[in-house]
């Protein structure tokens, strides 16, 4: 007995000795990871790797080292008596979500019950883009966006839909701090990225939640020094750079004219083309119709800077006819570069750590004189002042120049594209801009001209962003935080509007304006939160805190007229000689609030959840406060004990819940009250029949002291799985939210008087749908490994309710005088609406027989080879009762697919993005495909492929001198095409060199690659780009989107870049 006991003594002396052991840990692509943490199995023995992934610690012999970082597997490596364990971490994106930033805490993936999405951000960041915003689209489910061409331009977001009739962006928190923009946050600051999608999720924000939130985490400083730099440099060129809009050339032009003059009986005749049987070009377009030899060179007279109606009439103008035609479209887009260059550094001690970024971007639009230049400025620190407090701050500062197109309707550049005529050529005999003035060729502006009289506009903006923080334990599981965080920012902006003597309507000789705007926003948060663990398996957090939000800022502005020099350097509200005009307004408004929230877990298989918010806001007068209450559950079936057989589920969990958030942005500060103004037109009155007039005083709007939130109310059914160790992982969703108490505006009876009409809560709105993500992962080998991920979001909309008494409002009429858009219940928001065309009229015995049997009028305008409506009710005849849905601009479903590899140093991925069953009104048709819409340019649809006796089954209505009800005269379904579209956002190749070749120049990580962004689209649909949002049109708004006068189209852009590290 006395041996046995020795020898164990003996063995247990053995296995309890310690070593020291080292070694470099590295990614597969043979990077050094710094801030790996190490730990001792079993111990809080422990460790950190340096700047190089480096390591040194001592431990028992046959112990086990486990070696984790967030976004990577986490390694199990036995000592077994060695001293040098090299380790190489492979990326995981499920370990990169394990930790979730919600409403004011972070909980595990496996205990959220809310439904969240968590964007892989590396992934996001191989977009070229300058904002996070444009990056994120298609890389999570339950988020549609719509983007542009635009250089700088902010998409549409919306999550899970269209929930009212007014601002539908989500909120961003950064840092915690609420903001409502985050257009000038640089991509690379960004660490994590989460959507809330759900009120379990997004209600503990309240009152701002309903359209969901998206939190963005910015990166921290780490231990040690890192200093990154990261550059690309990009060409793109317009991916319809030919004829998008297929325009026919002048010569077409003048056939189309003479064809349109015969189908309306008239003999063709044009001081342009001449009288004969078919059309001659001419030389000249001004004079019109001129001939060469018939014009003398010497007495053209043009001055581009008169200041006088006078001088307007005195000039004569010599503009050569382009016959071969001028293709506008290339003339305002061309090829553009951008470049982006970012500097990080990170670093500091256990205690200390820093992280200072610099990003410059330039980015040219292919749309002449757009473009985006910004310059980023970032500081985030963090200090440990002792064992139990933290403290630190994030700060952000951004100066951005970004001028744009402006609305993007028929009277832009892009607008003035498709309608100019082909014959008249971008500048006259002299170099002045050419145009239409004394030509029968429509009223089109120079796109060129109106592009090139922006070039000394100016726009510059400023703004600051961040917060500072305290974090104490006050217990062992107490902890008190308090954030203060805003913004201060500003923005300054000239123009000069030229007048444009060589247009046909030419009302302004010049005018000039400057404005200018400054805003400040803080919050102030303080929380408490308590985390505990019972008998070991109850484990409850509790958090509780206030919450304090001011915004306010003023803009003031003027505009003048008649100035004698367009000098740039002459030009101020001070120089010009017409009477002044200014305007300034100022705005403020503020919350309160208060929030709890209460996590309980039991045994890692049941979970619960409740939050609750109450808001006070100042936007509302008799309803100030709400509360916001919200609830969910969740079940880790996979932690069950009968579940302990199936080795191949990783996790499979079930959640569902259901909660309310609010809305407050749809409502003035001053809706609550009654105004009260005057004015010659309706309040000044003639008084003891003198002559002079009485100044007056009048209601202009009506108040509502008694309106309130607007309140989403959301449920949410979901679950997770995960399968072979997170090789396959699937997420999936159904929510319906139903949005209640809507503020809407209905009109008032004509007794009501002149007064505006105050925003009441009447409206209801529903939106359901599923959303889906799925994750794949293979290592193929030590050297080869792939993963796939595909986002899947479905969603319908649904008015439920407007008003009493009123079933529908309509939205914009563009060139018809009756609307093409109509909200109505039952519809989506945003329906296309008009008559439905079911073929043409082929014969006048159709027309007769039409009319006899409706024993009148079948249809106004009836004749052949012209629109054939449906009579969608059924009376006999075609009336304004006919109108209809027509389509809308809702997806059915929008969906990502990325796809990436990784073969030894070389990787490879890509990104599809794709819509479906989404409508667009194409009204670029109306100006194209109707010779009576202003005779501008038209589509070879118009000559080639409109009615014909011979062409029945044509595309386009017979082609005539005027327009009717039953052409170009009412909306119809000829402007409703599908846009559904599949794009190939990005191809990216790279290369990283091994660590031990670069340490010799001095580098860490050096990573080089070439990108190509918008390879292809596929899609049936006939504009330059399908992808059309809420930003792309004049007076779009909510209610009225998805409507082509001219998109920005995005454009084919080539990229090389490389990634370096010391």
């Amino acid at each position: 007995m006395l041996s046995l006991v020795l020898v164990l003594l003996l063995h247990s002396a053995a296995i309890a000795q310690q070593i020291e052991v080292s070694g470099t840990v590295t990614d597969q692509g043979g990077q050094a990871i710094p801030g790996v943490s190490i730990i001792v199995q079993g111990t809080t023995t422990g460790t950190t790797t340096n700047i190089e992934g480096r390591y040194t610690l001592t431990a028992p012999s046959n112990a086990t080292l486990l070696f984790s970082y967030i976004g990577y597997v986490r390694v199990e490596e036995a000592i077994n008596g060695r001293n040098v364990i090299d380790v190489v971490m492979e990326e995981s994106v499920s370990q990169l979500a394990e930790l979730i930033v919600t409403g004011y805490s972070a909980q595990r993936r496996v205990d959220v019950t809310g439904s969240v999405s968590v964007a892989n951000v590396p992934q996001m960041q191989r977009v070229a883009a300058s904002t996070i915003s444009k990056q994120l689209q298609g890389q999570v489910s339950g988020v549609t966006i719509t983007q542009s061409g635009q250089p700088g331009d902010e998409p549409s977001i919306r999550i899970r839909g269209v929930g009212n009739f007014g601002n539908v962006s989500p909120l961003y928190v950064v840092d915690g701090v609420p903001t409502g923009s985050i257009r000038d946050l640089n991509p690379r600051d960004v660490e994590s990225l989460q959507v809330l999608k759900d009120a379990s999720a997004a209600s503990i924000y309240g009152s701002r939640a309903s359209n969901g939130v998206i939190i963005i985490t910015t990166k921290k400083g780490r231990p040690g020094l890192s200093v990154n730099f990261d550059s690309y440099v990009g060409y793109e060129t317009p991916r319809h750079h030919g004829n998008p809009y297929n325009i026919l050339s002048p010569m077409e032009m003048a056939e189309l004219q003479w064809m349109a003059s015969r189908n309306s009986g008239l003999t063709p005749s044009s001081s342009l083309y001449g009288s004969g049987a078919t059309p001659r070009l001419p030389d000249y377009i001004s004079p019109a119709g001129a001939m060469t030899g018939q014009v003398n060179h010497d007495d053209y007279y043009v001055n581009p800077f008169y200041t006088s109606i006078d001088d307007l009439n005195s000039f004569f103008r010599i503009t050569p006819a382009n016959q071969q035609g001028t293709n506008w479209f290339q003339e305002v887009f061309n090829p553009a570069w951008s470049l982006n260059n970012n500097l990080s550094i990170s670093g500091g001690t256990d205690d200390a750590t820093y992280l200072l970024s610099l990003n410059y971007i330039n980015e040219e639009g292919t749309l002449l004189r757009t473009w985006n230049e910004r310059y980023t400025l970032r500081v985030n620190t963090q200090f440990n002042v002792r064992d139990n407090i933290r403290v630190g701050q994030n700060a952000s500062i951004a100066f951005w120049e970004n001028p744009q197109s402006g609305s993007l309707q028929e009277g832009s550049a892009i607008g003035m594209a498709y309608r100019a005529q082909p014959i008249i050529p971008v500048y006259d005999i002299a170099g002045n801009f050419a145009g239409n003035f004394g030509a029968p060729l429509g009223n089109s502006a120079n796109p060129v001209a109106q592009r090139e009289r922006t070039a000394n506009n100016t726009g510059e903006n400023t703004r600051i962003f961040g917060n500072i923080f305290a974090e104490v334990d006050l217990f062992r599981n107490l902890t008190f935080r308090s954030n203060f965080g805003g913004s201060l920012a500003s923005s300054n902006w000239s123009w000069f509007q030229f007048p444009e003597y060589e247009r046909a309507e030419n009302a302004v000789l010049n005018l000039y304006g400057e404005g200018a705007w400054n805003g400040t926003n803080w919050t102030w948060t303080n929380t408490v939160a308590y985390n505990e663990l019972f008998a070991n398996v109850h484990n409850v957090t509790v958090v509780l805190g206030t919450e304090a939000y001011e915004d306010s800022g003023r803009e003031r502005g003027g505009t003048r007229t008649d100035y004698f020099s367009f000098n740039p350097n002459y030009v101020n509200l001070s120089t010009g000689s017409g009477t002044p005009t200014n305007y300034s307004y100022k705005y403020e408004n503020s919350l309160f609030s208060l929030f709890g929230r209460v996590e309980y877990n039991y045994d890692n298989r049941y979970l619960v959840n409740a939050t609750v918010r109450r808001d006070g806001s100042s936007r509302f007068l008799d309803n100030k406060y709400g509360v916001f209450p919200a609830g969910s559950i969740g079940w880790r079936l996979s932690q069950e004990r009968f579940m302990s057989d199936f080795d191949w589920l990783t996790n499979l969990q079930f959640r569902a819940g259901y909660g309310v958030m609010g809305n407050q942005l749809n409502v003035s500060p001053d809706n609550a009250f009654s105004l009260f103004g005057g004015n010659q037109l309706n309040s000044f009155y003639p008084i003891g029949g003198g002559p002079g007039l009485a100044q007056g005083f009048r209601q202009t709007r009506i108040g509502n002291p008694t309106a309130r939130w607007e309140e989403a109310h959301t449920m949410n059914f979901g679950f997770n799985a995960m399968f072979f160790d997170g090789d396959l992982e699937v997420d999936i969703d159904y929510y319906q939210n139903d949005v209640r108490d809507l503020l809407f505006n209905p009109e008032l009876p004509g007794q009501a008087g002149l007064a505006a009409q105050p925003f009441i809560n009447v409206a209801n709105v529903q939106n359901k749908g599923f959303d889906m993500s799925v994750t794949g992962r293979r290592n193929i080998s030590s050297s080869f490994n792939m993963s796939a991920t595909v986002n899947f979001t479905t969603y319908s909309n649904e008015i439920v309710k407007i008003a009493e008494g009123v079933e529908n409002f309509d939205g914009t009429s563009r060139r018809f005088g009756t609307p093409i858009i109509r909200n109505q219940v039952g519809w989506p928001i945003s329906t296309f609406f008009g008559y439905k065309i079911e073929g043409f009229w082929n014969s006048q015995q159709e027309i007769d027989a039409a009319n006899a049997a409706a024993g009148g009028t079948y249809q106004q305008d009836a004749a052949v080879g012209r629109f054939r409506y449906a009579d969608v009710d059924g009376d006999g005849r075609v009336t304004a009762d006919d109108r209809t849905r027509l389509g809308d601009p809702h997806p059915d479903f929008t969906y990502g697919l990325d796809l990436s590899m990784n073969y030894r140093a070389f990787d490879i991925s890509m990104f599809f993005y794709g819509s479906y069953g989404n409508d667009i009104w194409n009204q670029v048709k109306w100006w194209t495909d109707f010779y009576p819409s202003f005779q501008e340019a038209k589509s070879k649809t118009a000559l080639y492929d409109s009615w014909r006796p011979d062409n029945q089954n044509a595309t386009a209505p017979i082609q005539e001198n005027s327009g009717s009800f039953s052409t170009n005269g009412v909306p119809n379904s000829y402007y409703v095409e599908d846009g559904s579209f599949l794009r190939m956002r990005t191809l990216q190749v790279g290369y990283t060199f091994s660590p031990e070749l670069i340490s010799r120049i001095g580098l860490s990580q050096l990573r080089v690659y070439a990108q190509a962004q918008n390879l292809f689209t596929i899609t049936g649909y006939s504009g330059p780009d399908p992808e059309i949002g809420n930003t792309q049109s004049a007076n779009a708004s909510t209610t009225s989107f998805g409507v082509d006068e001219g998109a920005y189209p995005t454009s084919r852009q080539f990229l090389l870049g490389f990634n370096l590290g010391f």
